[in-house]
């Protein structure tokens, strides 16, 4: 043996687990494997303060570039701020402390060609044996998943002048709203910094790259903001879950220990993942390693119980995204956020009780309710074969 556990892929979910394993067990060998030049990637992970335990918010803290004590929310009808704490990490921040802490137990600039729960073989031919290998490169497609997509480009602008927030803007859908339900964020990083993203929950996303950075221009222009650069640009398309098979999606991993994205490890409905990916490396740290096979059996069950607590959220998805007109979307959140802020902060931390989810579903809703009932028994793929 080798080692005792190797973590192909260098993202949020495997760089927590080594960096968390190599705090509280440094008795083990764990190597983790990235083919990017650098852990992390280029990316902004962000979570409220609800997320996560006191305990977590601790180990955390050094990767945390910026924390606001509220957030606001902008719809047509609606403008509110929300007394919660949000706090935001970057990639540059997560590889700053974690590549240097796990020092020889990180690989960077080398790609896997094949993998099986105890070995990885690298494309220059170098084969790496453990007792256990996660997978954790990124989402997979699966026919077991129905799935929605939360597409986005966000640009980090410095702006020629302060741009005076003082609170992130989660959700701005005071915009054209298009195919599906758009809106903007924005993270004030400093006083003439930010992080502009425009978001898409869209069932196919068909925008371009360069629409989006357009419609990140038009925003800026119409907030009065001047750009003198952008820093960066980041971009992808998060699944949102609709509904599925679980245990045909996780029998499709054969065996493989998984992490992540690639275990259906997010909040179905926002796309977050750091929350998950921090109980996961919590719960890795108090585990007793032995065997692949035992490790792929321990982890589908972990996975299992985050599917079974999300059974509610997935349920609010296939209403929003079967419900009504894709452009009429907005008016679903709208409403939502008019609810308690209680009831959000638990709906961020997927932690709603029986009373929350009445209080949610309780009313008028905002969507035909014959299209609501029919969208809510479609649990399963096999109700979505012939999917209109």
């Amino acid at each position: 043996m080798n080692h005792d556990l190797i973590l192909a892929g260098g993202g949020l979910a495997n760089g927590l687990i080594a960096w968390r394993l190599r705090q509280q067990r440094p008795d083990l060998k764990v190597l983790c494997i990235e083919e990017q030049p650098c852990l992390g990637g280029n990316h902004t992970w962000s979570f409220h303060d609800g997320d996560l335990s006191e305990t977590q918010h601790r180990w955390l803290e050094p990767l945390v570039v910026k924390r606001w004590p509220s957030y606001q929310v902008h719809f047509p009808y609606l403008s509110r701020a929300m007394n919660s704490g949000y706090a935001s990490i970057t990639g540059e921040r997560f590889a700053e402390v974690i590549t240097p802490a796990l020092g020889s137990s990180l690989r960077l600039g080398s790609t896997i060609a094949e993998i099986s729960p105890t070995q990885v073989t690298l494309e220059n031919g170098e084969r790496l044996v453990a007792r256990a290998v996660i997978d954790g490169r990124g989402a997979r497609p699966s026919g077991n998943l129905v799935l929605g997509q939360q597409a986005f480009v966000g640009q980090l602008l410095r702006l020629e002048q302060p741009h005076g927030l003082t609170a992130p803007i989660i959700m701005d859908a005071r915009v054209p709203q298009g195919d599906g339900y758009r809106f903007v964020y924005v993270l004030p990083f400093s006083a003439d910094t930010l992080l502009i993203e425009d978001t898409h929950y869209v069932d196919n996303h068909r925008a371009s790259t360069e629409q989006l950075r357009e419609h990140i221009a038009a925003y800026a222009r119409q907030h009065g903001w001047q750009i003198a650069e952008c820093l960066r640009e980041e971009q992808g398309i998060l699944p949102i879950t609709l509904a599925g098979d679980f245990d045909a999606f996780w029998n499709e991993a054969a065996g493989q220990p998984l992490s992540g994205l690639r275990a259906g490890l997010f909040h179905c409905t926002t796309g977050y993942s750091l929350p998950h990916a921090v109980r996961l490396a919590e719960w890795l740290s108090n585990y007793q390693l032995r065997d692949a096979a035992t490790l792929a059996h321990d982890l589908r069950a972990h996975a299992r119980g985050e599917w079974r607590n999300q059974g509610f959220y997935r349920l609010l998805n296939r209403m929003l995204f079967l419900a009504g007109r894709p452009q009429d979307r907005w008016q679903v959140m709208q409403r939502f956020y008019g609810l308690p802020a209680g009831l959000i902060e638990r709906f961020y931390a997927g932690s709603n009780p029986w009373y929350d989810r009445a209080r949610i579903l309780v009313g008028k809703p905002p969507v035909p309710v014959d299209q609501a009932m029919r969208a809510a028994v479609r649990h399963s793929p096999r109700h979505f074969e012939t999917r209109s």
